[in-house]
């Protein structure tokens, strides 16, 4: 259950990637406030690993994550307000999540995750890439950050051409960014 009333998402609009030819698999649409039980669940599957260990019962662990989500989905929506807030679709399930925002002068995936069964065959290499091509059209960086112990993830952007921009010692997120390596005419 989530607790209290969440906000809502913002009203879908068309993302840049939206105008990226498709044939990848994989579809988006906007998320709505009817897919808040299953993205606590996506949540969830992206922190299984670092609450193994926490000798906590499973009912505490669930409670834990889904106040968890509420924060996190309410920092999202008051810091980027007007972010394409995406679900991922895989034979029109949802089978992750995009966060990208597009509005200042360059773009930011705010978040991507997908579910355990389609981690690792190429759907997030897909989405990034759909983002990628989009940010080159408009002659456009992308930024994100990545949690500096997420090796898989690090890997994925490094691969896919993103440059760590500076990291402070001890801090939890590295920042990275990828640039195209040319610009269309103005």
């Amino acid at each position: 259950m989530l607790p209290g009333t969440l906000a809502p998402f913002p009203p879908g609009r068309r993302p840049a990637l939206a105008g990226v030819a498709g044939g990848t698999g994989w579809q988006w649409r906007a998320l709505l406030d009817d897919d808040l039980p299953w993205l606590v669940q996506l949540y969830a599957s992206t922190r299984e690993e670092e609450l193994r260990s926490v000798p906590w019962p499973e009912a505490a662990k669930r409670q834990f994550l889904s106040q968890q989500f509420v924060a996190q989905h309410q920092h999202y929506l008051a810091r980027h307000p007007r972010a394409h807030y995406l679900a991922i679709l895989r034979e029109e399930q949802p089978v992750g999540r995009f966060y990208v925002d597009e509005d200042g002068e360059e773009d930011l995936i705010v978040d991507i995750s997908l579910s355990p069964s389609s981690r690792g065959t190429g759907i997030g290499t897909a989405v990034i890439g759909c983002q990628q091509q989009a940010c080159a059209a408009r002659g456009r960086a992308l930024r994100l950050h990545v949690m500096q112990h997420n090796h898989g993830a690090l890997r994925l952007y490094q691969r896919m051409g993103f440059v760590a921009t500076s990291a402070a010692a001890g801090e939890l997120y590295l920042p990275m960014r990828w640039e195209p390596t040319h610009r269309p005419l103005s």
